[in-house]
């Protein structure tokens, strides 16, 4: 271990700009030393959940027009955000069909020949579209067991779908036009939860930027000794997510861990930092994780609602309206490039973004 050159390995690693998938293809079956965690770096998996702890699930169907429905959504959707910072969407709106493609698009791309993967390959986080192994790997600690193809959605002047890979480009904008479309409704869900009007979060351009991350993550000789994804919170307002019916993702509640359970047809919805933030505390941005399997490849698409490529100024704090003598404001105002800069070069090392920002 003296010898061992971590950084050396890394960026040999790198340079393959075949991910872990090449490791695998390339039959390893011990893990490089880089991706393993710490022995008190995994938590002994608990049950899936205790008596109420389950991620609620809500049907967003029970709306269709009707006023007393929607209250009743939008009170789910409160209780979830207040106590875990997730919950799961029925009858969404998005065809069962698209889901599924969305998930074979992630495989096609993945499993292509290496020489079109790579020509994608990069750590500039500034392009529009980009493949890589960890977003963060040589600032984190340790590497997790996924690869990822990012690509910008919106704002359309960014987003060019020409510049996506053809293998998945299709459905890439066919599903990211379907969450545009959930997320407007999110954000009126999450507004009238707050106790603002319907379309503040909207108003707020919490919606007006979007990004598509693909995760592959391959199946893993020793599991017991990696994680697919460290524990962090999202950087953004919210997340949309796509799973296959594998599993492996975990939120922490009460400083345990509970299963994120597949359901077919369903998307896992989650709190970002800067919903957090603006909420002041109100709502929730939940640590959680991604544990690995012998079985696989996992496939999961996460969609972020954020600013990230709309250039601006603007600056975002806890909501005035929202704040009271007894609730006083909890952060600083920031920029999303203040912010950004301080997820981006720690990585996903196991600390609070949010916490840089407190006042």
């Amino acid at each position: 271990m003296a010898s061992y050159d971590r950084q050396k390995e890394i960026k040999s690693f790198d340079e393959t700009k075949a991910g872990v998938k090449g490791l695998v293809d390339a039959g390893v079956t011990e893990v490089p030393l880089f991706f393993h965690h710490p022995p008190d770096g995994i938590e002994v998996r608990q049950p899936t959940s205790a008596a109420g702890a389950e991620i609620p699930v809500i049907d967003l169907g029970i709306i269709n027009g009707d006023r007393a429905g929607r209250e009743k959504v939008v009170e789910l959707v409160r209780m979830a955000s207040e106590r875990f910072g997730f919950f799961q969407v029925l009858n969404h709106g998005i065809p069962l069909a698209v889901l599924d493609e969305m998930l074979e698009g992630v495989r096609r791309f993945n499993e292509q020949k290496l020489e079109a993967k790579m020509t994608y390959y990069s750590r500039d986080l500034n392009r529009a579209v980009y493949f890589n192994c960890n977003f963060d790997l040589f600032q984190s600690p340790v590497a997790n067991w996924r690869d990822t193809l990012f690509c910008t959605i919106k704002p359309e002047p960014v987003a060019r779908p020409e510049e996506m890979p053809e293998v998945c480009r299709n459905i890439i904008m066919e599903y990211g036009m379907h969450v545009q479309k959930l997320g407007h409704l999110l954000f009126e869900l999450l507004s009238e939860g707050l106790g603002l009007e319907t379309q503040f979060l909207n108003d707020l351009e919490c919606g007006k930027g979007l990004s598509h991350l693909s995760h592959y993550y391959p199946p893993c000789p020793q599991p017991e000794l990696v994680v697919g994804t460290s524990k962090h919170a999202d950087p953004d307002f919210l997340t949309v997510l796509l799973q296959d019916n594998i599993g492996g993702l975990q939120v922490l509640y009460e400083h345990r861990w509970i299963d994120v359970p597949p359901i077919h047809g369903a998307l896992v919805i989650n709190i970002g930092d800067l919903l957090q933030l603006i909420s002041n505390d109100k709502f929730k941005s939940v640590e959680h994780r991604v544990c690995t399997s012998k079985i696989g490849p996992r496939v999961s698409v996460a969609c972020f609602f954020s600013p990230h490529f709309c250039p601006s100024e603007r600056s975002y704090g806890p909501i005035k309206e929202l704040l009271s003598q007894e609730n006083r404001p909890k952060y600083k105002e920031v920029t999303i490039s203040e912010y950004e800069h301080v997820y981006n070069s720690k990585g996903l090392d196991g600390e609070s973004a949010l916490d840089k920002f407190r006042l």
